[in-house]
């Protein structure tokens, strides 16, 4: 099983990309907190417990993953036949011990902080709930993807509530409203790269794309919008510093430079590594941002 579990890896989450992605939320994120808190305070830096979260992070995004694989294999095997489990190399069954075993690694790692366990069990429980509604009652389709996101998002806004929890209880500090405010600046800058991926000048036939809900224009001016709304909110929000402006504004120069070359060539979809590469600059701005703080 381990091996299939590794064909797995390699083939829906690439080790490097993946670890990358899931330490740059982590430290990222948790700057962000850091940023918004208010004027009292103390600086923040990373310790054992932010490495725990990254840890977390990398775990409870393999387990997503799976999730998302076990829901789309119908998808997958008309549109992306070579993934593990489209293709057979590794099974639904696999794919449910992974995330039984990665749950109780999940748990016992966080054990020190009570309130980052109830929030990341919740997480995992909701994850097991969606796949138990797409099990019974095939709902929602794949095929609604406003829908879907919807039913998807609260996963990624109980991550961002568990590197809060994370956060406190590393800094011994009580809950404050800014944290919402935090947390609708990632989740802002997140809709960049789960429309600008999708947009292409003409969906294949039976392909999932947000062109097909909101039209190109109407996808790409919500792609742009959301992270240069995102940045105001940081700038508006955050503690002032030095930094603070520059690395708000520096990475919204990606998705606008890919925008530019998909306008004015005649490629059919947007440039595929910028949306990754624009949240992975962003978080890290975030993280520079924290640590200059207080």
């Amino acid at each position: 099983m381990i091996g299939r579990w590794a064909r797995f890896v390699a083939g829906s989450y690439p080790p490097l990309i993946s670890v990358l992605f899931a330490c740059a939320w982590a430290y990222g994120v948790t700057g962000l907190f850091a940023a918004i808190q208010p004027p009292y305070a103390a600086a923040w830096r990373p310790d054992t417990g932010t490495a725990v979260a990254a840890v977390t992070l990398v775990i409870t995004l393999l387990l997503m993953r799976a999730v998302d694989d076990i829901r789309d294999l119908d998808y997958d095997r008309r549109h992306n036949p070579k993934r593990p489990l489209a293709r057979g190399a590794v099974s639904i069954r696999d794919l449910l011990m992974l995330c039984a075993s990665g749950s109780v690694v999940l748990l016992a790692i966080n054990a020190d902080s009570p309130t980052a366990l109830a929030v990341l069990a919740g997480q995992l429980g909701y994850c097991l709930l969606v796949l138990a509604v797409h099990h019974w009652l095939r709902w929602p389709s794949g095929d609604k993807l406003v829908l879907s996101l919807l039913v998807s998002f609260p996963a990624q806004l109980l991550l961002h509530l568990y590197l809060y929890a994370r956060y406190l209880h590393s800094t011994s500090l009580g809950t404050s409203e800014d944290a919402v405010l935090a947390i609708v600046i990632v989740v802002l800058a997140s809709v960049h790269p789960e429309l600008a991926k999708k947009i292409t000048r003409r969906p294949q036939p039976g392909e999932r794309s947000y062109v097909d809900v909101f039209g190109l224009a109407g996808t790409t001016v919500i792609a742009l919008a959301a992270p240069a709304l995102s940045a105001v909110l940081l700038i508006a929000g955050a503690r002032a510093t030095a930094v603070l402006v520059p690395l708000a504004v520096l990475p919204l120069a990606l998705p606008a430079l890919a925008g530019w070359r998909f306008r004015r060539s005649a490629a059919l979809r947007w440039p595929a590594a910028a949306p990754a590469l624009y949240l992975l600059v962003t978080f890290a701005g975030y993280f520079v941002i924290g640590l200059s703080s207080g």
